[in-house]
């Protein structure tokens, strides 16, 4: 397994091309623990994406969610290994035996399950799954079947982070998308904090987009998103 990054914020990459990418990682890689490749600029760019972000000396986490039988998923998070990527990410409701093969990858990286995502509410949580646990409820539990799986951490809102590091522990990773400064716009997100309330409350990386990508100066914008973080880490 991959070690720790310094710093907190993953600058989620979620642009349509890789020219735009290598030019927003450059120019705010100072202010970074890592950079996200999703499902968007994957799709368009590929294995090359991960590459040209190692290439620059940024680490990568390859953010595809996997969610499939075990023994796709194992071979799945082998391939993203042999890229040298960061951290992956699996679907922690695709289930015990997927997440242990995911788990059971030699070399692997850091391997995280994706609890609840973050454009869902309670509402919509209980009318799609089904279930009648609260969301958080339903966070906690996914939260413990991956660590009963052997993977290092969950994805879950910060509205969540003191749930998992009840049930979990101080030394499972907990890394936080669904975060934004107290006068960004929400746009799809539902369950947010700012990323001083998200680290205050326990969380080891926050992963932002928009209100970097988005922002008049987006280095800037890194810039007092890091601080913000690293304030909060030494009070």
């Amino acid at each position: 397994m991959t070690t720790q990054s310094k710093g907190r914020v993953i600058l989620a990459l979620d642009v349509p091309t890789l020219a735009q990418a290598r030019e927003i990682a450059r120019r705010a890689a100072p202010h970074l623990a890592a950079v996200k490749i999703g499902n968007q600029l994957f799709t368009t760019e590929g294995p090359s994406a991960v590459a040209a972000m190692r290439e620059m000396g940024l680490q990568v986490f390859l953010d595809l969610k996997y969610h499939d039988i075990p023994n796709t998923v194992g071979q799945a998070v082998a391939s993203a290994s042999k890229l040298g990527v960061w951290m992956v990410n699996v679907h922690a409701s695709g289930g015990a035996e997927m997440m242990r093969a995911a788990a059971g990858v030699a070399g692997r990286p850091i391997v995280l399950g994706v609890t609840v995502l973050t454009s869902m509410d309670e509402a919509i949580l209980q009318a799609t799954l089904g279930t009648t646990r609260t969301l958080r409820g339903q966070v906690t539990h996914l939260a413990r079947e991956t660590q009963a799986a052997g993977l290092d951490g969950v994805i879950a809102s910060p509205k969540e982070i003191r749930d998992i590091r009840g049930a979990c522990g101080e030394r499972f990773l907990i890394v936080t998308p669904g975060v934004r400064s107290a006068d960004a716009e929400l746009g799809d997100q539902k369950r947010v904090m700012t990323p001083g309330e998200a680290v205050r409350a326990g969380a080891d990386y926050v992963v932002i987009g928009r209100p970097i990508l988005a922002a008049a100066d987006p280095v800037e914008a890194a810039r007092k998103i890091a601080e913000e973080c690293d304030r909060v880490s030494v009070e």
